[in-house]
């Protein structure tokens, strides 16, 4: 027999915003103490009412708890649950200061004043045009995101996207995924197929229906390209699909056609093989062979007499270059299209210097740009010129969605010199090329034996393996870089080589050997959070980086993050926690995804500046330039005390930790660890397993990724 609960909810114990599931404390009439709710529910807040239909449970731990089969929200009718759910963060503009203002002066009619009258708001010593405008649009905002939230809570699925989706479709949002429920894995970042699945099925969709399988289909696709592959086998992508969507291949093979028809997916061949690419993947790589080759097919812009000019340059810098390194500047100045590679202390830097101290010579016109914020502050300290993120130099425009430079305006540049190279995908590369004007040439510069770019493709290895430009490949380390331990062994390892070690104070590279991931653990915390502050007092925040095989796990980047924000920052105050994460005023974190709009890009870590509880804005400083981010967009972040080796990439930090357990093991491999070796500046220490580090160093398989722009260039 169900039983009916009403009352206020005092605390939010626990609310899933992607399940719904929620534990709340609630003041009920009748009950001395705060009664303990399990149910679920699309979004809470602090002072609403609930009405709940369910059974009362007695938890071994918890005790008396009433579990809700059926829980209901309603706008509160007190005066304290008024105060307590406008004083919540719900509502931008109101926190607890105004909430207690707006209910002193309207009482019960404060929600009436808001909704019919609003300007009576203003009325409120320090409630202005702006604070009213920003008050109404949110409480619009809010009961439509509501409705779209028990929408879907009615249908199973609960989310914390709902923001999101009232964003991308307005008021239309549920007629849109009435009518086709799978366009939210398209067009909402955090929405898998799998939950748009779940939701068509709710909706009535059928599970042979074309649109369902061309959905699947599409999905299938963009999980291979997620991998860093541009395309999938056709028999892999019909294999992978039936076994999604449990449906007949026949069904499969006519979602193909239709997808191809329809120019979502391009079909090539690729090693003989019919392939399926996305038609942006398909379109950026044989646009950007097409660039290349046009580029390659007209002379160089004109010779410099290297031999005569090498006397002049060392004068000038003081330097005495290498034999290597000259005929690298000769071969490169002869060259329209160039890649200079190598790894750590092999002269890349000083090629670069010389080669700009050259061209500069000749009064050309050059640019310097990287994949990375980071990688363009380093370049533009190294060379002494001011580089940009290839977005910055694109300069990207947020209302044409576009980058202003391309093919009809392109840039003003006689020469561009590209760093960390290794990090460009085939849609970067594309835009960048589509911008360089046919007389200028190019340079490539950046470490092949890296990990590839976390986007698709695998650039700098097809140009490389193309054959078809010029490649200078330093390998000399020279005498003042040998003196460092972490070159030394970053080079090792790029050799299948173990680490070489002496463990004294005056070295720049430790290895901690530890028998359990639980000891790695412990050590880890104590040296990041105690020895190396005593020991350099360096600022465990700001100089020490971890950097983590993976995200997931007891060592993985996610746990090690909790763990260090509650032991370097946990005490910060306020708090705002959202989509599972909880941040404060110093925590340091990394921006997850590109936002055109603010500038912040994918790998960006910035320091929270300032939480305002009462606006739901948070201050970023990315490089000592504050960005706002309302609440919402927080799923844009992840906590950065420790990233996966993978976001380090272009970057470099004081002091590297990296932890390696054998139950990395899918993940251990060459290229990964000398990666993570490479990022450090001045200290980089391994905290591990000595099997795993032995399995990492050893593994130099480098997967395969599926890819045409060698042969394209080729040909």
């Amino acid at each position: 027999m169900l039983e009916c609960l009403h009352g206020t909810v005092e605390r939010i114990t626990f609310h899933s915003e992607e399940s719904g599931f929620c534990i709340l404390r609630t003041k009920v009439k009748g009950h001395r103490d705060l009664v303990t709710v399990q149910g679920s529910a699309a979004c809470l807040s602090v002072g609403e009412y609930i009405e709940c239909q369910g059974q009362w449970i007695h938890d071994k731990k918890y005790g008396l708890q009433f579990k809700a089969t059926q829980l209901k929200t309603i706008l509160p009718t007190t005066l304290e649950g008024i105060e307590k759910y406008l004083g919540s963060g719900m509502v931008k503009g109101i926190g607890p200061h105004y909430a207690k203002k707006l209910v002193a002066a309207f009482g019960e009619e404060v929600f009436d004043v808001i909704e019919k009258t609003p300007e009576r708001l203003m009325s409120l010593e320090g409630i202005g045009q702006k604070r009213k405008e920003g008050i109404i649009a949110t409480w619009a905002e809010q009961k439509a995101i509501r409705h779209i939230m028990v929408f879907l809570q009615s249908h199973g699925i609960g989310t914390a996207r709902a923001v999101r989706i009232y964003k991308t479709y307005g008021d239309q949002a549920i007629d849109l995924v009435s009518e086709n429920p799978y366009r939210l894995a398209l067009d909402i970042r955090g929405i898998g197929f799998k939950t748009a699945d779940i939701l068509a099925q709710k909706l009535g969709i059928a599970k042979e229906s074309m649109i369902r399988a061309q959905a699947g289909v599409r999905h299938v696709v963009q999980e291979h390209c997620d991998h860093g592959h541009c395309a999938v086998e056709r028999q892999t992508l019909i294999k992978a699909s039936h076994e999604l969507l449990e449906i007949p291949v026949s069904i499969l093979e006519e979602a193909i056609e239709h997808e191809v028809a329809e120019k979502n997916l391009a079909s090539d061949k690729i090693e003989e093989k019919i392939c399926l690419y996305p038609i942006t993947l398909y379109r950026a790589e044989t646009n950007a062979a097409h660039q290349l080759k046009k580029l390659l097919g007209i002379p160089p812009w004109g010779e410099i007499d290297v031999l005569q000019a090498i006397p002049w340059l060392e004068g000038k810098t003081g330097l005495t270059l290498a034999a290597s390194q000259q005929a690298a500047l000769d071969k490169v100045l002869k060259s329209k299209v160039s890649i200079i590679t190598g790894g750590p202390g092999v002269g890349k830097t000083t090629l670069v210097k010389s080669l700009l101290m050259m061209l500069r010579a000749k009064r050309l016109d050059i640019g310097l740009c990287a994949p990375t914020g980071r990688a363009a502050k380093r370049l533009t300290e190294t060379t002494g010129l001011t580089a940009k993120t290839i977005h910055r130099l694109l300069d990207f425009d947020p209302h044409m969605y576009g980058f202003k430079h391309n093919q009809d305006n392109p840039l003003p540049l006689d020469v561009l010199i590209i760093d960390e190279s290794s990090m460009l995908d085939i849609m970067l590369l594309n835009h960048l090329l589509k911008a360089i004007p046919l007389h200028a040439a190019v340079i490539f510069v950046g470490d092949i034996d890296q990990l590839p770019s976390v986007g698709a493709g695998a650039v700098l290895s097809d140009l490389i393996q193309s054959g078809t430009m010029t490649t200078v490949r330093l390998t000399e380390i020279f005498r003042q870089a040998a003196n460092s331990k972490i070159i030394v062994n970053a080079h090792r390892v790029n050799q299948g080589l173990m680490p070489f070690v002496h463990n004294d104070k005056s070295n720049d590279f430790f290895m901690i050997y530890a028998d359990t991931p639980e000891e790695i653990h412990t050590l880890l915390m104590d040296v990041v959070t105690r020895r190396l502050p005593e020991h350099y007092h360096c600022n465990p925040s700001r100089d020490i980086q971890v950097l983590c095989p993976m995200n997931r796990g007891g060592l993985g980047s996610h746990c090690i993050n909790a763990e260090l924000q509650k032991a370097l920052n946990g005490s910060a105050e306020p708090k705002i926690t959202r989509y599972g994460t909880t941040f404060s005023p110093g925590d340091k974190v990394i921006q997850m995804t590109n936002n055109y709009q603010k500038e912040v890009f994918n790998g960006d870590i910035g320091f929270i500046e300032s939480v305002n509880i009462e606006d739901n804005l948070i201050k970023i400083s990315f490089d000592h330039v504050i960005k706002e981010y309302d609440a919402h967009e927080l799923d844009e972040l992840s906590l950065a005390y420790a990233i996966s080796i993978h976001k380090s990439q272009g970057s470099e930090f004081p002091i590297v930790i990296i932890p390696l357990a054998t139950q990395h093991f899918a993940l251990l491999a060459r290229n990964l660890l000398y990666t993570g070796i490479t990022r450090g500046k001045e200290l980089v220490i391994l905290i591990g397993q000595k099997k795993a580090i032995g399995m990492a160093v050893r593994n130099n398989r480098e997967a395969h990724r599926l890819t045409k722009l060698a042969k394209r260039l080729q040909s």
